[in-house]
């Protein structure tokens, strides 16, 4: 028996919800679609990729197309305060460890009493001895203001040039933040 026309929900302009639902025809209801042929499981497929392919044009037809970087304005509000906190994080007078003049710097927010924070930084101050990096040290109590500037709610907090992470970053992950 030849395949039946398969049409896709959107035809009938119904969503796809919880899986995969088509209409068959009443005649074909009983179709086993594991025993098809090679040549009606290509047709059943050609039918699903058509429907799934269709799928966001019918659920949403007047939609805008999605952006591909929904988290754009965002970065680009993060990369600002970072712009405009560089000295305030990257100075080579404020306390921390490793050359001024370092090719590499990273911003080390900590909490007294914080084990992650002390974690933290014995890894920098390992990759320091490998690397040409600076760290600078900011108690995120004693500087509540830039913390609160660039968002920062929690300890240890890195910032690099270019971006911010939260809570303790073992060092061999750290290592691939950093630039060779």
């Amino acid at each position: 028996m030849p395949l039946p026309l398969i049409r896709p929900l959107a035809w009938l302009g119904l969503p796809f919800a919880a899986g995969l639902f088509l209409w068959v025809s009443a005649a074909s209801a009983q179709t086993d679609f594991r025993e098809l042929t090679p040549t009606e499981r290509a047709v059943f497929h050609s039918q699903i990729r058509e429907a799934l392919l269709g799928l966001p044009r019918h659920i949403l037809p007047n939609a805008p197309a999605p952006a591909l970087d929904i988290m754009g304005d965002a970065i680009a509000q993060d990369l600002s305060r970072l712009t405009d906190s560089r000295s305030a994080l990257f100075s080579p007078d404020l306390p921390g460890f490793g050359p001024a003049d370092a090719a590499l710097t990273v911003a080390l927010f900590t909490a007294p009493d914080c084990p992650e924070c002390a974690a933290a930084e014995a890894d920098l101050r390992r990759l320091t001895e490998t690397r040409d990096l600076r760290v600078t040290l900011l108690d995120i109590d004693t500087h509540r203001d830039l913390a609160q500037a660039l968002e920062i709610d929690l300890a240890p907090s890195y910032v690099l040039p270019d971006m911010m992470l939260r809570g303790h970053i073992p060092m061999i992950v750290m290592e691939r933040y950093l630039p060779q």
